[in-house]
């Protein structure tokens, strides 16, 4: 009852990539970088159960981040030929790769950092992958006859890769689909049967984390346009209840989520972020404890996991780990509480 676990990225020490940004260069090059990715990897992961988190991640430590990591080893992806182009529904602009040919994975992306990170867990494992409509809001298209078409030529290639990633040891696979708060029409139209179909025939558990985005300026200054109710949420969990998807991870702390809305999700274990990665201060266990007890008023305790809202990246590393430990703190005192 309510293990606690983390939305996906953690900082990375300053020996691996430059400390305190998104997009983090790294600091080394070569066989070298390879290593160190993963010895950073199982690091984060041990750091992470001396936390106390009980489903532990890779952190994303060998990612830069956690669409174009995925996209790096893509035939048809060309990083060279960039486009400025309005992403979020516009939301900000970025200098985005562009589809050129067909969609094809030249290896495996991530099994190297996931078996580092199994051999190294003692816990459940899980790692994410980007979700096929956040993959098509981050790209230009040159090639395929729409962002449908070419969200399900990625949802077939995600696939590939979360099946890898379960024969490997993964207890849960999780797809990051950020887009999902934004695209609200989209979402029941083709959405959620990409998501179907990357995660079609997986036997371990299947998450999707729908949150307001990292604690970056331009998604505090976009979260300041919502108003006083958050209510993306109150779309598309009906539709995500009746989905194939076991888990919905969703951003809670210091948000402004009409926290009813979880009733909404009848069905699913709900990871309730606990954790505002959007600030440097840090929770109190007593805080932590109080946002899950606000939640249970509307999920059973038996379905919920305390979570992070989002990943933290870009935050210093005595930072996350010491709000991890207040994580695991708070869900231990509602744990006791309840017997």
């Amino acid at each position: 009852m309510l293990e606690t676990t983390l939305a996906g990225s953690l900082p990375k020490p300053s020996w691996l990539a430059q400390p305190g940004v998104l997009w983090a260069p790294w600091t080394l090059a070569g066989a070298p970088l390879h290593e160190a990715k993963l010895d950073a990897t199982m690091l984060s992961v041990a750091a992470q159960e001396r936390c106390g988190i009980d489903i532990v991640s890779d952190g994303e430590q060998a990612r830069q981040h956690f669409v174009h990591g995925f996209l790096a080893e893509v035939d048809g992806v060309d990083f060279a030929r960039k486009k400025r182009i309005g992403i979020r529904n516009n939301r900000y602009e970025a200098d985005c790769p562009t589809v050129v040919g067909p969609l094809k994975r030249r290896r495996p992306v991530h099994a190297e950092e996931a078996r580092a990170a199994r051999a190294a867990a003692t816990r459940k494992l899980k790692f994410t992958l980007p979700g096929p409509m956040t993959i098509v809001d981050t790209l230009a298209n040159e090639h395929y006859a729409d962002k449908v078409e070419m969200a399900f030529a990625f949802a077939a290639l995600l696939n590939e890769e979360a099946r890898e990633l379960e024969q490997i040891g993964v207890d849960v696979v999780q797809f990051d689909e950020p887009a999902f708060n934004v695209y609200m029409d989209e979402v029941p139209e083709w959405g959620i049967e990409a998501l179907h179909r990357a995660a079609a025939g997986l036997r371990c558990r299947t998450a999707v984390h729908i949150c307001y985005g990292y604690g970056i300026e331009a998604n505090i200054k976009w979260k300041t346009t919502l108003g006083d109710q958050w209510r993306q949420y109150e779309r598309t969990f009906p539709h995500l209840d009746r989905s194939r998807i076991d888990q919905v991870s969703l951003e809670c702390a210091n948000a402004k989520v009409p926290l009813e809305l979880m009733a909404l999700l009848k069905t699913k274990t709900v990871l309730v972020g606990a954790i505002d990665v959007a600030s440097d201060s840090v929770e109190t266990p007593d805080q932590v404890a109080a946002t899950i007890r606000a939640a249970m008023k509307h999920v059973d305790a038996e379905r919920i996991q305390p979570c992070t809202n989002c990943g933290m990246a870009p935050m210093a590393r005595d930072t996350a780990y010491a709000k991890l430990r207040a994580l695991a703190a708070g869900a231990a005192i509602v744990r006791k509480e309840l017997g």
